[in-house]
């Protein structure tokens, strides 16, 4: 009864704050985000009661399966986009755009986080300002998919935006592994070579590969149904399928296998989408099953946020610094690359913008980080400080530049009792 309650409440605080995200023309997904936060430990939840609100990060932490399976399908619709035909236009602006965005981001963030900890090293040591760099180079592809989804946008930006965001994570994996271990070897004074080479290209090599197994057998299994009902149901199990492989790991002569579901289930889109001739009209189906589940997963997102890091001056100071620095990389570097392969002049200028929210992946690097000890766990803290400004202003912040990008138009939203009323 406790859990149902507890899901429900959350459904019903999304749905309710989201309407007064329209009223003050917000993008849904920051509703959700603020309505995790009122339900969640540091708030309602402070009541005690349960099932009301969450009454501890433990509890939030209960439905992290509803989180990965959430992440699942945002991944495997992202894939959608990698759809050949549209590729052979943007493909080599994506990839150019994708990876020096990201590097550039790591190297402003190091740099400037380096010069803080020369200024301040009692509060930001050497190897946290070291991986910090690294994490700031993931980008939330759930919270960006979401501002398109909401507001129908279409354009050049839109289109090139969400490959850039998936391409975004792969390289973030791999300078967060290597910048791992140049922290682990500074901080123990010894490390494994070639695990932290192996590691991050194995983990996108397996996923990407266990993707594309998966998308092919899905494509397989497909077409021995033939309702629509059916074809969503078998869509459903291979992206849980996936998720659930995706979670395994296991260590080979010293050297730890893991797989990113992230990478898995874009693969696992991409694959589909290229091979099935009706997945546009699948993919639709789908996205509509699951619109439930992804408000679940923002408010869960909103109630994990550690609002107690505000309470210590230092790692607020160093995460102002901190989003600053990630913002003024992801925006140089955008603006840089896309200038470079010459792109449209509102992709030079506005896709910089759309880049900087962050949560899910630059989350689990900062969990991982916490193997440094107490550098890690400045680290976490101080992630967790920028994923809560980010993801209640980066959602509004895309709107905005898709909007100035001429990909939103404010006529194209229309609610199906309006069109009813029409009719």
């Amino acid at each position: 009864m406790e859990i149902l309650l507890s899901l429900s409440i959350a459904l019903l605080s999304g749905l309710l704050l989201s309407r007064g995200a329209k009223l003050l023309k917000l993008p849904a997904v920051t509703a959700y985000l603020v309505a995790g936060i009122l339900i969640g430990p540091y708030l309602l939840g402070r009541l005690g009661i349960g099932g009301l609100g969450f009454v501890s990060m433990e509890n939030v932490e209960s439905f992290s399966l509803i989180c990965d399976v959430a992440l699942g399908f945002i991944a495997f619709s992202m894939g959608n986009e990698f759809r050949l035909s549209a590729l052979k236009s943007i493909g080599r602006q994506a990839t150019v755009i994708g990876i020096f965005q990201a590097v550039v981001t790591t190297l402003v963030v190091d740099g400037v986080l380096i010069g803080l900890h020369f200024a301040m090293p009692d509060k930001l040591s050497l190897p946290a300002a070291i991986v910090l760099g690294a994490v700031a180079a993931a980008t939330a592809p759930a919270a960006t998919l979401m501002v398109v989804r909401q507001y129908k946008a279409k354009g050049p930006l839109t289109n090139i935006l969400l490959p850039v965001v998936a391409l975004d994570d792969a390289v973030g994996l791999v300078l967060f592994a290597i910048s791992f271990g140049v922290a682990k070897s500074l901080t123990l004074g010894n490390v494994n070579v070639a695990s932290v080479i192996l590691e991050p290209i194995l983990e996108v090599l397996l996923s990407l590969g266990l993707g594309l197994l998966m998308g092919f057998l899905f494509s397989l299994t497909e077409r021995f149904f033939h309702s629509r009902s059916k074809r969503l149901a078998v869509s459903v199990t291979f992206v849980f399928l996936t998720v659930a492989l995706s979670m395994l790991t296991f260590n080979i002569g010293g050297i730890h296998i893991a797989f990113s579901s992230l990478l898995s289930c874009m693969m696992l889109g991409t694959v589909f989408c290229n091979i099935c001739d009706f997945s546009e009209e699948l993919m639709d189906r789908l996205d509509r099953w699951t619109a439930p589940l992804y408000i679940l997963f923002f408010v869960l997102s909103g109630a994990e946020l550690e609002l107690s890091v505000f309470g210590d001056f230092a790692i607020v100071l160093i995460g102002v610094v901190y989003v600053l620095a990630r913002s003024a990389g992801k925006y140089s570097g955008a603006y840089i690359s896309a200038r470079a392969v010459k792109c449209d002049p509102n992709i030079v200028k506005y896709l910089g913008v759309t880049l900087l929210p962050q949560a899910g992946v630059a989350l689990g690097m900062a969990m991982k980080s916490t193997a440094l000890g107490p550098d890690g766990l400045l680290v976490a803290n101080i992630t967790l400080f920028a994923v809560l400004i980010y993801e209640l202003i980066g959602p509004m912040l895309t709107k905005i530049a898709l909007l100035k990008a001429g990909d939103i138009r404010p006529e194209g939203a229309v609610s199906a009792r309006r069109l009813a009323e029409k009719e």
